[in-house]
């Protein structure tokens, strides 16, 4: 049997997750992330993995299975979904996540297949089966996936852990683990986040002692900031604030849309006595009573958002005081480092009460080392292929299996691109096989947003930029009205005045030296006031900013 895996995103990176197992030219994509940018990606919302190599396979495309709801898992489907219409199969939770995103992007629900599944599913496509297993993590309903061919069966964890301690809803299945295990494992797709990590151990009731002996002994109002999607943790946050008979309130668009879902399906549990809505603040209202509990939440760099603009105080809902204790339960992700330190930084110097949980306590939803060594152990795979993660991370894994009798030659590190080939069980690993990359999104756009827009929005957010408009009769060759100069981002207040009179002067003598000629050259004109005013500014500021002369035709009515 011809079977071959690759990745077109989550490989030596965190995010971006799309992964693909052809059984005989029939493709089955297991999730569809998407990766936040970093800050040197201006303007750019977020970034998913180039698709185009299923667009040109669309026909033989079975379905994308989705393992959970995190948006590094199922952000990128609603865009897909759009050029490729295969079934989704998801659990009833993630559906629904699935299903606001795509009604976000106005994508009608009416043209797609959306299919529910449980741990309980098994879907047939010829001769291979797609099961699922329950598997532990901070958001409900996430489960493994199993691809079972006459080769073996391919196993993708995705996200998991092994702590049973909380909700029954979140446990492990590992009696359908074993099941699995018995029909023998070809390749066991693992995740690497918590490769480099010792066992979770007690993390998780030192998460609730912390939070409980910060809500306890705060006296004030409580502002706790949460990821929307950790709905685990907001739950024992709730749990505490009303065991100390507090009120809840929770803020964040993107946030009350995943809390009211959790809610109607019972995943969130707050009574309706409990849960307040805030309104604006005013002369009346402060939205200070000491019995609030306000969850801050978001996904990414929106927690760390609203608490700046809580701390400065232009917020509509709260203005943060001395009184106030503020609970840190948000671990910064890749990309916030930057917007969290400052977001630290303002708050500390509010001379609020701030309680920073130790981010050991915020990252315990990832299989650390031994939890991976008793994944493999349960699976007793032939071959593994570390997933989900940078390539430090990929690698550890691989001392992982190698701590546990498997060789170079059974566990692959692969990249983005790579194809694994296991054509009667034989591996063979082709470098570079299919296109990757990555399409980023800004706004509503797909696509258009290239290395030459990024190249000038970073040149704009270092040297600024200047406009010069200037209204010209080339007839008779007049300068019509005031030459306006517009400049953002590069003169001080006190010497944009004085640089204003200058640019002026320069752009009057080069219009009027090209009045000489016989005709306008407008080109020629808008090039030598652009080098004339980026060699006064360099010379003057050492600085030079996207320059753009703005020359307008007028007739001798004066209209354009």
């Amino acid at each position: 049997m011809k079977l071959q895996v690759y990745a077109l995103g989550g490989l030596g990176e965190n995010g971006k997750n799309l992964y693909v197992i052809d059984v005989e030219k029939e493709l089955f994509v297991l999730d569809a992330g998407i990766k936040y940018p970093t800050r040197e990606l201006y303007g750019i919302d977020e970034i998913i993995p180039d698709f185009k190599v299923l667009l040109s396979r669309k026909e033989q495309i079975r379905g994308f299975f989705l393992s959970h709801a995190h948006e590094d898992h199922i952000g990128a489907l609603p865009h897909i979904l759009q050029e490729i219409k295969a079934p989704v199969y998801a659990t009833d939770f993630t559906m629904e996540l699935i299903k606001d995103q795509l009604k976000e992007k106005d994508v009608p629900l009416e043209d797609l297949k959306l299919i529910t599944v449980d741990q309980n599913s098994t879907i047939k496509f010829g001769n291979v089966k797609v099961t699922f297993f329950k598997t532990t993590h901070s958001i409900p309903e996430s489960i493994g996936i199993a691809v079972q061919t006459f080769d073996g069966t391919i196993v993708y964890t995705s996200n998991y852990t092994f702590n049973q301690t909380g909700d029954q809803r979140y446990q492990t299945d590992f009696q359908k683990i074993n099941e699995i295990a018995e029909k023998e494992v070809l390749l066991l797709m693992n995740e690497s986040l918590g490769s480099n990590k010792v066992l979770n151990g007690n993390k998780n009731q030192m998460l609730e002692i912390e939070l409980n002996k910060a809500i306890s002994s705060a006296t004030e109002r409580i502002i706790v900031s949460l990821f929307s999607s950790d709905l685990q943790k907001i739950q024992k946050v709730i749990d505490i604030a009303l065991s100390y008979e507090k009120r809840i309130a929770i803020i964040g668009r993107r946030a009350q849309r995943i809390v009211d879902i959790a809610l109607k399906m019972n995943y969130l549990s707050i009574p309706p006595d409990r849960l307040t809505n805030l309104r604006f603040i005013d002369e009346k209202n402060k939205n200070d009573d000491p019995d609030l509990v306000c969850l801050v939440t978001g996904e990414r760099h929106e927690p760390f958002y609203m608490l700046q603009r809580m701390v400065k105080k232009i917020d509509r809902l709260i203005h943060v005081n001395e009184y106030d204790t503020i609970i840190i339960a948000t671990a910064p992700i890749p990309g916030t480092e930057k917007m969290a330190a400052r977001t630290f930084d303002l708050l500390y110097r509010s001379e609020a009460n701030i309680v920073m949980i130790d981010q050991e306590y915020l990252t315990a939803n990832h299989a650390t080392s031994e939890e991976i060594k008793m994944m493999i152990s349960m699976l007793k795979p032939k071959y593994i292929m570390p997933v989900i993660g940078e390539y430090r991370m990929q690698y550890q894994v691989l001392n992982i299996a190698k701590q546990m009798g498997y060789t170079d030659q059974e566990v692959f590190l692969l990249n983005n691109g790579d194809a694994l080939r296991l054509d009667d069980q034989k591996p063979l690993i082709q470098k570079g096989r299919y296109r990757t990359g990555d399409i980023m999104i800004d706004g509503i756009s797909l696509g258009d947003i290239n290395e030459i827009v990024i190249h000038d929005r970073e040149l704009l957010s270092e040297d600024g930029v200047l406009i010069c408009i200037a209204h010209l009769n080339p007839v008779t060759k007049e300068i019509k009205g005031e030459i306006k100069i517009i400049t953002k981002g590069f003169i001080t207040e006190e010497d944009k005045e004085s640089i204003k009179v200058e640019l002026k002067k320069i752009c009057r003598e080069q219009i009027n030296l090209h009045f000489g000629n016989k005709y306008v050259n407008w080109n020629e004109l808008k090039n030598t006031i652009r080098d004339e005013f980026n060699k006064y500014l360099y010379k003057e500021l050492r600085r030079r900013p996207v320059t753009i002369p703005v020359l307008i035709a007028v007739d001798n009515d004066e209209k354009n």
